[in-house]
């Protein structure tokens, strides 16, 4: 009998050896994974930026070509700048890279039409300027490319709209216990705090326009509630509950922002992962989370 407990001993260990081996390989073959998948994410942003900085050099060598200032290929060089320092600072994600790659391919598509007018137009420049014979012909063929390069021109900026949204990095949530005098101490004890206090971002985009803007906040407890507000927006056919409506005047630069909210009717927050979550109207602009003991 004491034979076969140390045998089955024995066994029980091997097992237990067995699967905690098993158990560590494969926790370090999804770090790796993760490393390379970050690294390869990050190139790829980069091979983006790349692209518009080499789509923007463009721009300036055609402007730089021209005699007179050509005010639609300048404002569409600007545009593009405004691409590239939002990607700058934009999270490296699979959404945010894919979103990005499709801007520059429709932006490309837009600058070949441009840069194809442009061209045409510096010729027909200069046969007007030895062909006075022929000036009210030219005149009006002159006129119909430039009417064709502002159709293709406002075609970019729709194009270019997309990218127009306000974005939020370096979100943070965490609890917080609010001292009478005002005072804020971080807490990561769910019975000890008073709020949760949601910090972010918002970061710079030159393609939106300075003034009032809002951002909605949502908190969601380990047990999948709404905190705070829970109220509902509609944004054409979707609806979202949020915590907190974030207003803030935005005057083109980053602006740090902070925000609180309280648990559900009053309660004890409860222990565990909490996810916070900014949204720009219907968009999800970026996520994080946190846990409480």
């Amino acid at each position: 009998m004491e034979n076969k407990s140390n045998t089955g001993l024995k066994v029980g260990l091997g097992i237990a050896l067995v699967l905690f081996l098993a158990t560590g390989f494969y926790t370090m073959n999804l770090y790796k994974e993760s490393n390379e998948t970050k690294e390869e994410l990050t190139n790829e942003k980069q091979l983006v930026m790349n692209d518009l900085n080499a789509m923007a050099k463009q721009y300036d060598e055609a402007i730089a070509e021209s005699d007179v200032a050509n005010n639609n290929l300048i404002e569409a060089r600007d545009r593009i700048q405004g691409l590239i320092d939002s990607l700058r600072i934009s999270e490296t994600n699979v959404k945010s890279l894919w979103r990005y790659k499709s801007k520059y391919r429709n932006l490309q598509k837009e600058m070949d039409i441009l840069l194809a007018q442009n061209d045409s137009l510096k010729i027909e420049n200069s046969y007007l300027a030895t062909s006075l014979d022929s000036t009210r012909v030219r005149l009006e063929e002159r006129t119909m490319f430039t009417d064709s390069l502002l159709v293709q021109n406002t075609a970019l900026a729709e194009v270019v709209e997309n990218a127009s949204i306000l974005n939020t990095v370096d979100l943070k949530g965490f609890g917080v216990i609010e001292r009478t005098s005002g005072k804020l101490i971080p807490t990561e004890r769910a019975r000890r705090a008073d709020k949760i206090r949601v910090c972010f971002t918002v970061a710079k985009n030159s393609l939106v326009q300075a003034g009032d803007q809002e951002l909605y906040l949502q908190v969601i407890d380990p047990n999948n509630n709404i905190l705070g507000a829970n109220q509902q927006v509609v944004f054409g056919k979707q609806t979202l509950n949020y915590s907190v409506v974030s207003k803030f005047n935005y005057e083109n630069s980053n602006l740090n922002v902070c925000e609180f909210v309280t648990a559900t009717n009053d309660n004890d927050f409860e222990k565990g992962r909490y996810i916070v979550n900014v949204f720009n109207q219907k968009d999800l602009v970026s996520t994080s989370e946190f846990t409480m003991k």
